[in-house]
């Protein structure tokens, strides 16, 4: 298999889904279809599946991975955060299992010139939807976004330490032309690190960076956050929903979504009586975050920092369950 077709923590993602012959499945990120065609494989194609994406070159070969299942799969280019609106263009009212996968895909970071990939040279790109996507590429907000804006997207989305000498070093570089290639911003953030740092880094001084901008140029977070709002509504009792994070902060969301929606009251602590009329709508499965063995980081290097959380659909007559 392409190792651009290994889906992450698959093992896991098959059995916490526990998906059963008749039900309806929503891949809101069928990327390349690697979760999709197992899901399939595993339920010998009975099932309906509907998997969404942003780019259309994804989808294009996840069609034709997927075409020996026929009518069985319908594929759509879309947000993920937008599910609702194709669930009901194709007549579906709500589904029994959802994965999500918010990873990068590795058809993204390989093209150069999607502009992902501080290690070879492209178009400072990093639209998820490509070219069509409507969203501003990253090249404007490197030029144009003021020194405070830059600074708060590489500190909060990237994490670096460094964010300000960073921000500052591309202010002034772009003062004397407008940044457009990949290669050349990474060697912008390069030299805006210290010497020390940049000898004793364990990775490119330009990773956090590049993920920070990706993150801002497609707006991972607030997608991400519109998802974990509007699932609860359209999984059925008993419906079960995985969601695979890479970030920290993207966790972080999924944790507490899933967290709220399994919590009875959730007005504040120091009020007496409970005014809000919280019911419980999930049960979580995975009392921590799923992350691969040694075998799999082993086989698939970029799934190291994957994070799965899973959590199901309770229906009006079952039990809270157990709670993290």
């Amino acid at each position: 298999m392409d190792a651009r077709h290994v889906p992450v923590l698959l093992a896991e993602v098959l059995k916490l889904l526990a998906v059963a012959p008749g039900e309806r499945v929503l891949d809101a990120t069928v990327g390349l279809g690697g979760h999709s065609g197992a899901i399939l494989e595993a339920t010998g194609g009975d099932i309906e599946l509907l998997g969404l994406d942003r780019d259309p070159r994804a989808l294009e070969i996840a069609a034709q991975g997927l075409a020996q299942w026929g009518e069985r799969v319908r594929l759509a280019q879309s947000r993920f955060s937008r599910f609702p609106e194709v669930l009901a263009e194709v007549g579906w009212e709500g589904v029994d299992a959802v994965i999500l996968d918010a990873g990068i895909s590795s058809l993204q970071v390989d093209d150069p010139e999607r502009g992902f990939s501080f290690l070879a040279d492209g178009d400072l790109d990093m639209r998820m939807g490509g070219v069509a996507a409507g969203e501003a590429p990253a090249a404007t907000l490197v030029n144009k976004a003021p020194f405070e804006r830059l600074r708060d997207i590489i500190r909060e989305y990237g994490e670096d330490p460094q964010a300000g000498r960073i921000a500052r070093a591309i202010v002034a570089a772009r003062e004397d032309r407008p940044i457009t290639r990949t290669l050349e911003l990474a060697a912008i953030v390069a030299a805006a690190y210290p010497a020390k740092w940049r000898a004793t880094a364990r990775q490119h001084p330009a990773t956090r960076t590049f993920q920070a901008l990706r993150m801002a140029v497609n707006a991972e977070l607030a997608e991400l956050e519109a998802f974990l709002e509007r699932i609860p509504d359209y999984l059925r009792p008993g419906g079960r929903v995985g969601v695979i994070a890479f970030h920290s902060l993207e966790d972080r969301l999924v944790k507490w979504a899933f967290r709220r929606e399994a919590a009875g009251c959730v007005c504040p602590r120091d009020q007496m009586v409970c005014v809000c009329g919280h019911v419980p709508r999930f049960r979580i499965l995975t009392k921590k975050p799923v992350t691969p063995g040694p075998a799999e980081v082993a086989e698939n290097p970029r799934s190291r920092s994957a994070k799965l959380r899973a959590a199901m659909r309770l229906g009006p007559d079952q039990a809270w369950g157990e709670q993290p």
